[in-house]
């Protein structure tokens, strides 16, 4: 297995991207928390719960640097923006913890296991409605009519992923789809909306469009990496559950590929929930067998693709920033590789 090389941020110091967006996040967070106060009483406390277990807030990064207007400079109305796109994904990840039975998210308890999964899909729903009630609040109805998009289009995605558990058919074609709706939809329109209410050209918008799909796909397949290589303690969340719960992802698909027929009878019956396989097994034989690589090429083949759409557009101030999460990306890339090398 040979490590991509990729740009790293100083031990210690957060990427420059992050760091120029304080002011932008700062926002977003006095934003979020008066998005609570909309919540009834009783269930104040499980929003709550579910907002501090969000990551590194990558969608309202998305809307912050496509509409980049330079450092200090908060636009209210992105900051509603990054506001109802981060809502939505807060409750996909609810919903997603129930399906996969995860019980650990940023190193806390899912909300599904805080809860109770019956709570956990209505506080999901709740998500999902209020987001749409602040997208509903914009002077016209286009960022209602994105975000309703997006959001079906999201759900879409993970239905067809859900129907599709357990079956070995599973294309690259019907990966690539699934990734694209449940995974890419929510960057694009991320960066989509900030170009968009930032006042930028229609030509860029378009570009922006394209580039958050792109780095949507790469994400969602570094991800499904992750799942096998990665370690829960660094990552934060409970690995493993693609195999688990029988998901066909380009990392089993290479595996499939490459195992002695044997050795695949036995992933086969494991992803078909007919016999148990350890985990520990799979990702001994993708280390073995190079399957990394594999994987990392793909990722690479999409961000080049995303960084092409902005080649045009090289002056304009929000470029810069929006390259540098396709080197942080890179950069994960390349910690993967370390993490997954050690004995």
């Amino acid at each position: 297995m040979s490590a991509p090389s990729a740009p790293a941020p100083s031990a210690g110091q957060p990427p420059d991207v992050f760091r120029r967006l304080a002011p932008q996040m700062g926002a977003l967070d006095r934003f979020m928390q008066d998005q609570i106060r909309s919540f009834e009483p009783e269930i104040r406390g499980m929003a709550v719960y579910c907002l501090e277990s969000s990551g590194k807030r990558l969608r309202p990064t998305l809307v912050f640097i496509s509409g980049w207007r330079g450092d200090g400079v908060v636009d209210d109305t992105l900051v509603r923006a990054a506001g109802v796109v981060e809502m939505v994904h807060l409750a996909t990840l609810v919903h997603d913890d129930i399906m996969d039975r995860a019980a650990l998210r940023r190193n806390r308890g899912t909300a599904a296991h805080e809860f109770g999964p019956d709570a956990a899909v209505l506080l999901g729903d709740a998500l999902f409605s209020q987001a749409l009630h602040v997208a509903s609040q914009f002077p016209s109805t286009e960022v209602c009519r994105l975000v309703s998009e997006s959001t079906r289009k999201v759900c879409s995605g993970e239905i067809m992923q859900t129907l599709h558990r357990r079956e070995l058919g599973v294309t690259r074609d019907d990966y690539w789809r699934v990734i694209d709706l449940k995974t890419a939809e929510l960057f694009r329109v991320s960066c989509y909306l900030g170009a968009r209410l930032a006042g930028f050209a229609p030509e860029f918008v378009a570009a922006a469009n394209d580039f958050g799909r792109r780095l949507g796909i790469a994400y969602q397949i570094y991800d499904d990496l992750v799942d096998f290589l990665g370690e829960e303690k660094s990552i934060g969340k409970t690995l493993g559950t693609d195999l688990a719960s029988g998901k066909l992802t380009l990392p089993l698909m290479l595996l499939l590929e490459r195992l002695s027929a044997p050795e695949r009878t036995d992933l086969a019956e494991a992803l078909q929930g007919r016999k148990p396989l350890p985990l520990s097994a799979s990702v001994e034989r993708m280390r073995a067998l190079g399957i990394a690589d594999g994987v990392a090429a793909a990722v690479d083949e999409e961000l080049d693709r995303a960084r092409a759409v902005l080649a045009p557009y090289a002056t304009l101030e929000p470029v810069p920033l929006m390259l540098q999460l396709t080197d942080l990306l890179k950069s994960q890339l390349a910690a993967l590789y370390s993490e997954a090398a050690k004995p």
